[in-house]
């Protein structure tokens, strides 16, 4: 999946701008989605381990390797107060 992604810092979020409109449209995909940010949640506050998360802003397709530190209904927390909303997350591993 991450051939046409490209890998950016965390630091760089903060300047990223998203879109309103979800980028999975199937309902098992969403779902699928949401059970991967809860686990790595998990991972993120038991064990500190890093996961990749795959998203778009609304230039082009990125992906991260961090620790998720909090999960809302609308964000995906990391380190320092960055977030990513979840509406743009394509994958999370």
């Amino acid at each position: 999946m991450s051939v046409e992604f490209v890998t950016i810092e965390k630091e760089a979020i903060a300047d990223l701008h998203f879109p309103k409109k979800d980028v999975l449209e199937e309902r098992e995909d969403i779902a699928r989605r949401k059970q991967e940010l809860d686990r790595a949640l998990s991972l993120g506050n038991l064990e500190h381990s890093k996961i990749k998360i795959f998203f778009e802003d609304d230039a082009s397709k990125k992906m991260v390797e961090t620790t998720i530190w909090g999960v809302t209904e609308e964000r995906v927390i990391l380190k320092q107060g960055v977030v990513i909303p979840i509406q743009r997350i394509y994958k999370s591993i």
